[in-house]
């Protein structure tokens, strides 16, 4: 089959400037064994995805990769200092040689990423040499993503409980509170009161369904004294998208010292988060007292349920009721006075049918939209 290239010489907008790009328009292909050097832009309006061999992004002019399909190499070089800018998405499907130079993607348009298929791999990556931007991961359980930003490579190894038939990641060296990638702030005062500060400095956006693990690290530009002098109280933290605040994602365990180390998470669905960066584990919850409460469900209409007015300026709230010996009896989320001495909770209560034991229980709310805790004691009598 006769193969096509087009090369033409593209105008700039002022007409006073050209640049050379390879456009294709018709069917391209790499052999096995063949290689195919890049030193100018490449513009793809076809069908580029039937590739072995090699394609290779070389020189010092920075380059672009765009047009309406996206390209599939099998292996692929980079070795340009000034890197090759991607407007439309580049697909590997065996190897990356990261050299010199790093492929760069928008921030702010996640659909265009570097994509590392089912088997592909890469070497060479490191603060000179990586993805600026969105990286991809596809039909892969783990992974680690060669991102960075301008000066460092900062990878996020994600270990998945099965495999991801999506997963992508980009780091963002800004501040969450006012970052310019994101129409939104995600304002690092708003933490639960049992956690501590939360980096100002950095943060990772992953992108996935799939429950999973994540490691990340932090160096001495992660300026980790600003959170805590105690690298055992450094924790992952995530914006959680349906509640707008931040969260824990693990329980400390961070190995290194304040200048370099990295702490892994529990498992979590990346999707249920918007962004991911380090906190620190505050002073214990201050657990302060409400009023001990009397309830006597007989239908006199008095005192048939457990009604704490407090909740009114909290409709996010959790309450739990436990037993004497700590057996939970009752749980309830959003809770308005639902409680009338009955169990909710598949445990080992006796004669659920009949209502819970009269005597003393005790109860813990959970105040989320305040940040505040409380426990008292209630009293069922029937």
């Amino acid at each position: 089959m006769k193969e096509i290239l087009y090369i033409l010489a593209l105008l700039s907008t002022t007409g006073l400037a050209a640049q050379t790009a390879l456009y294709n328009s018709g069917n391209i292909r790499i052999h096995e064994e063949g290689q195919l050097g890049f030193h100018t832009d490449l513009i793809n309006d076809s069908t580029f995805d039937e590739n072995l061999g090699l394609a290779g992004f070389y020189g010092v002019v920075p380059l672009t990769v765009s047009g309406a399909f996206i390209p599939l190499f099998f292996d692929v070089e980079l070795a340009n200092d000034n890197g090759v800018l991607l407007q439309v998405g580049l697909d590997n499907a065996n190897n990356t040689n990261f050299i010199s130079g790093d492929f760069l993607t928008p921030r702010n348009q996640s659909d265009v990423t570097y994509n590392f298929l089912p088997d592909a791999f890469y070497v060479g990556e490191g603060n000179f040499s990586k993805v600026n931007g969105y990286a991809e991961v596809i039909s892969q359980q783990n992974f680690t993503f060669p991102i960075g930003d301008n000066q460092q490579l900062r990878p996020l190894i994600l270990n998945s409980e099965g495999v991801n038939p999506s997963a992508k990641c980009a780091y963002f060296l800004e501040d969450p509170n006012n970052p310019t990638s994101f129409n939104e702030g995600f304002d690092t005062e708003n933490r639960p009161r049992d956690m501590g500060a939360i980096s100002t400095v950095e943060f990772w956006r992953l992108v996935g369904n799939v429950s999973s693990t994540i490691s990340i690290s932090w160096n001495e530009r992660s300026n980790m004294g600003a959170l805590t002098d105690d690298i055992s109280t450094i924790i992952p933290v995530g914006w959680n998208k349906s509640t707008g605040r931040w969260e824990r994602l693990g329980e400390g365990g961070a190995v290194g010292d304040l200048d370099q180390g990295f702490v892994v998470s529990a498992p979590f669905i990346p999707d249920n988060y918007e962004i991911l960066t380090f906190g620190a584990l505050g002073e214990p919850t201050d657990i302060l007292d409400l009023d001990n409460y009397l309830i006597t469900p007989n239908g006199d209409g008095l005192n048939d349920f457990l009604t704490i007015p407090e909740l009114d300026q909290s409709p996010n709230n959790i309450l739990r009721i436990y037993d004497r010996n700590g057996l939970k009896v009752f749980e309830k989320r959003n809770y308005v006075n639902e409680f009338n001495g009955f169990s909710n909770v598949d445990n080992m209560v006796i004669t659920r049918e009949k209502g819970l034991p009269i005597g003393i229980y005790f109860y813990i709310v959970s105040m989320e939209d305040l940040n505040l805790d409380f426990q008292g004691f209630l009293y069922l009598s029937r």
